[in-house]
């Protein structure tokens, strides 16, 4: 497993923009899957968006698409979610989480139960 580090929430006002980073060490990264999910309170834990070892595929859920974008470095040991267009409902905890995942599975077909290791999570506040 790697260890997550997740910096970049805050407080923004509706409309606005906030930038996620999910750093790992421990393992070589560059095999890892990496997906952001987040969770509002009383809520399930949301897969929000997912980029696959080499950047090749993403995902991104209904409810973000067209304003999220992920992204990696694998030379930084690093992955982005850029937030744009910020709305009220997208605030909540945000986790990343990767694992080695089989390059036969589709990224849109990835859940929280493929992810072995997580992040201590980062909250993002969206005020209206």
């Amino acid at each position: 497993q790697v260890q997550l580090v997740e910096l970049g929430g805050g407080l923004v006002q509706a409309g606005g923009s906030l930038s996620l980073s999910c750093t790992a060490s421990g393992r070589t990264f560059s095999n890892y899957g990496v997906g952001w999910f987040r969770q509002a309170p009383g809520k399930e834990r949301e897969f929000v968006s997912g980029i696959t070892w080499n950047g090749g595929s993403t995902y991104y859920a209904d409810s973000v698409k067209g304003r999220f974008t992920i992204s990696r470095d694998n030379a930084k040991n690093t992955v982005y979610l850029q937030m744009n267009s910020l709305k009220p409902e997208d605030t909540a905890v945000y986790y990343c989480a990767a694992h080695v995942i089989p390059p036969w599975r589709s990224v849109q077909t990835w859940g929280r139960f493929d992810f072995g290791s997580w992040g201590q999570g980062t909250q993002v506040t969206v005020s209206s």
